[in-house]
């Protein structure tokens, strides 16, 4: 009986390479290895219809994930050059973690720390305080104003006081009718 070697019981012992492994052997040995995975390893393909090895499903970033990437705090002190590295950082940690971009203001203001976060959120509460629709761009000020209830959790703290704060945001030609239809969510405009 031949010994076994590696690539199978009829492959021929080679003295000089006692493991065969040429790259003829080892582009073999992957071939052979998806063929097996492409079928149920018996040769019959699957009845499921799909590869599963081929199959990537997209699942959405949730902050958890987020933090794995470990992204730098800031808090304000370390200067353009901190500023700097923690802006790439957060591109670099935005893109490994495949957060979506209604998500990244929120998860990047998570990692401001002391005086930077204060700051910031001051300059989003202001902003919000004097949200306004620009020109007729109902869209832009509603995705906007949404983005900024998300990170100004105390500013807007119930639906009632989002609707109101909404409202004062629409030019007058529309919030009289607006007002009119008495909305109870945002969802109903």
């Amino acid at each position: 009986m031949a010994p076994t070697t590696r690539g199978g019981p009829n492959t021929p012992i080679n003295n000089t390479n006692p493991n065969n492994m040429t790259p003829e052997s080892i582009q073999a040995m992957i071939d052979q290895t998806l063929l097996r995975n492409a079928t149920n390893g018996d040769g019959s393909h699957s009845s499921h219809g799909d590869n599963r090895r081929n199959v990537q499903t997209t699942r959405p970033c949730f902050y958890a994930d987020f933090m794995k990437c470990q992204p730098l705090n800031f808090k304000g002190a370390e200067g353009v050059v901190g500023l700097t590295r923690w802006i790439e950082k957060m591109e670099s940690v935005f893109n490994i973690s495949g957060c979506a971009v209604e998500n990244q203001v929120k998860f990047a203001t998570c990692t401001l720390l002391g005086a930077a976060a204060y700051g910031e959120i001051k300059k989003l509460e202001i902003e919000l305080w004097n949200l306004k629709v620009k020109g007729n761009d109902i869209p832009a000020y509603t995705e906007r104003f949404q983005e900024l209830t998300l990170i100004c959790t105390k500013f807007v703290a119930n639906e009632t006081e989002k609707i109101d704060k909404y409202l004062s945001g629409l030019p007058d030609n529309i919030y009289g009718n607006v007002k009119a239809a008495k909305p109870k969510t945002l969802i109903d405009y």
